[in-house]
Order: structure tokens, then C-alpha cells, then sequence
């Protein structure tokens, strides 16, 4: 318990790489997934165009949203992008940073699928079997047929257990001809995609050195500070619980209560009194819920300002005002980490 414990907290710590990491089993059980995807063509005119486009463009898309479901950022970017504005203004250039990291991790998968898809050659085959160039690779003059029975033996090019045209063409032919297509289209498209993520990934940070560091640096502190807020409220609704629970059972008469007091041992009241003491110390002012509800509702709607070397308090309005420490020196700098830890 204790191993999983550690790699469970190293994950947490080290959320970047956990989410590269994701990305990459992603993209593994994509191409198992194509793998062992039973692909049938429909062999009609009429749907193999659309049915071979729909394997090729739909299941990406899919993966290209569980991308985003499963990123952690997706909230707090939503959260970030909703909230008003208050004592400290939005960046957009860290949401763009934000949305941008995500949106290259989620598309690791569907570019995974499309490159398989593409080398294996299935879907191409089914796509465009009626686009056989006849003069090529069959008969033209001597194969009796119409326009539209001629289409029909095309399409059936991608089922070998129903294909009847030997005679007017060639399915191995056809096929090879057509799965070197999709082939060549496979390698261009990965060839593409791997010189765009190296000029997104290198080049980008040459240019706008100043600005990429900044971005990143506010990028990882809304991370970092989310995190931290929802640590410290759970330590405060931890300690508020204990002591709601504590005063519940001292006040209640009757026997559960003399009870109680029978099998508590005396030396242990002492400790557990310094204990509910420290919990209320804990709490920092706040002991109800309406201060709670107003204490959260303020940090949604006015989050301080980032200025660790301003006294932060709320006035009558929900809003917070501050003061400069350096202009007033009589202002004990504890006051800050009061405000923060409360919270």
C-alpha cells in the first residue's frame, strides 16, 4: 500500500509527465484498438466512400475528446476563463498557453489512429475502389457491362468473398495499387505532423523566448494554487468537522453521554482539549457556515491580487482591499498568512 501510496503522490507532483504518459497509453490502445477492429467494407456504391471516411475521421474525433475529458486543466481553464475578473485581471496569453498544451497532448491519439489507419490501407481500399483506373490494371472494351453494373464490381473490390470481375480486372492488382496510395499518404501525413510538432515545440520558444517563459511560469501557478486551495479546504472542512462533532458529543445528556465519560480515560481529557483547540486555531475565524460560504464565494468572485507584499482583507462589498506592508510598517506581515490559510 505504502509503494502505490509514493507513485500515486509522485503522479501528483509530477502532473506533466503523468499526462504525457496518459497520452502515450492513449495512443497505444488506439493502435490496439484499430488492431483488433473488425474493419468490413459494405461493398455498395452508394456507402463505401462513407462508411471507410467515417472509420477514418470519427473515432479520432472521439479520442481527440477523451484527450480533454481526462486533462485535469480543462476545469481549471474553464474556471479561469469564467471567473470575474476582481482584484486580479486574466491573462489571455495563459489561457491560450493553457489550451494550446492541451490541445497538442490530445492529439497524439487520433494522430495515431489516422497514421494506422492510413499504413494499413483498409479504409483507402474501401474509399476508393470505384476510382480504379481501368485503362491500367482491366478490360475496357470487352466487358460487356453498364456504367452503373460496372460500379457495382468495383465496389467489391475490398470483399475477396464476393468479388466476381476477375475477368474485367484484377483485384490483387487493384488492391496493391490502392493500399501503396493509402501508404504514401500515411507516411506524408506523419512526415507533416512530425515537422509541425518540432517547429511548435523548438522553434516557437526561440522567437518568444520572454513571453513562452511567462506564460508557462502563470500557467503552472494557477495549477499550483488550485491545488494548494483545495488542500487547505480540506484541512479546513477536516478540522471544522472535528470540532462540530466534538461539541456534539460533550452537549448531548442521557446515557450515550455517561457513557462516554466512563470510558474516556481522565489523563486523556487533557489531550483532547489542547487538540479541539488547536483544531478551532485551525480554523482561522471562520466557525460557521454562512462566514465559510462567504469566504469561498470571495475567492471566485475577488481573488487578491498578486502581490505578496499587500495586507489582504474583505470589506462590507465581498471584495477584498489591501494595503501596502513597506507604507506601513505597523501592520504584522502575519495578516497575509492568516488571510491565505483560512482559505
Amino acid at each position: 500500500m505504502d509503494k502505490f501510496r509514493m507513485v500515486f503522490q509522485f503522479l501528483q507532483s509530477n502532473q506533466e509527465s503523468f499526462m504525457n504518459g496518459i497520452c502515450g497509453i492513449m495512443a497505444l490502445c488506439s493502435a490496439h484498438l484499430y488492431s483488433a477492429f473488425d474493419f468490413t467494407c459494405p461493398c455498395l456504391p452508394a456507402y463505401n466512400f462513407s462508411y471507410a471516411i467515417g472509420i477514418l475521421a470519427l473515432p479520432p474525433f472521439l479520442l481527440f475528446l477523451l484527450g480533454f475529458v481526462i486533462n485535469n486543466n480543462v476545469s481549471m481553464l474553464a474556471e479561469e476563463w469564467k471567473r470575474p475578473v476582481g482584484k486580479r485581471r486574466k491573462d489571455p496569453a495563459v489561457l491560450r498557453y493553457m489550451i494550446c498544451s492541451m490541445t497538442q497532448r490530445s492529439m497524439i491519439a487520433p494522430i495515431v489512429w489516422i497514421s494506422v489507419t492510413l499504413l494499413d490501407g483498409k479504409c483507402f481500399v474501401c474509399a476508393f475502389s470505384i476510382n480504379v483506373p481501368l485503362e491500367k490494371f482491366g478490360n475496357v472494351s470487352d466487358h460487356g457491362l453498364s456504367e452503373i453494373d460496372m460500379l457495382r464490381l468495383l465496389a467489391k473490390i475490398p470483399c475477396k468473398e464476393i468479388f466476381d470481375g476477375h475477368a474485367v480486372v484484377s483485384r490483387d492488382v487493384a488492391v496493391r495499387y490502392l493500399r501503396c496510395i493509402s501508404q504514401a499518404f500515411g507516411w506524408a501525413f506523419l512526415l507533416v505532423t512530425t515537422i509541425l510538432a518540432f517547429l511548435a515545440r523548438a522553434i516557437r520558444p526561440c522567437f518568444t523566448q520572454a513571453v513562452f517563459l511567462k506564460t508557462k511560469y502563470w500557467s503552472h501557478y494557477i495549477d499550483i494554487e488550485r491545488k494548494l486551495f483545495d488542500e487547505t479546504c480540506t484541512e479546513h472542512a477536516k478540522s471544522f468537522a472535528k470540532v462540530c462533532i466534538q461539541q456534539y458529543f460533550e452537549g448531548i445528556s442521557g446515557e450515550i453521554s455517561h457513557l462516554h465519560q466512563q470510558h474516556r480515560p481522565r489523563h486523556n481529557s487533557k489531550d483532547s482539549d489542547e487538540d479541539g483547540k488547536d483544531e478551532i486555531e485551525k480554523l482561522r475565524g471562520v466557525t460557521d457556515q454562512e462566514d465559510m460560504n462567504k469566504v469561498l464565494k470571495n475567492w471566485h468572485n475577488c481573488k487578491p491580487p498578486l502581490n505578496i507584499g499587500k495586507t489582504v482583507y474583505q470589506n462590507g462589498h465581498g471584495c477584498t482591499k489591501h494595503n501596502n506592508l513597506n507604507n506601513n510598517p505597523a501592520q504584522p506581515r502575519k495578516q497575509v498568512v492568516a488571510y491565505y490559510s483560512k482559505v
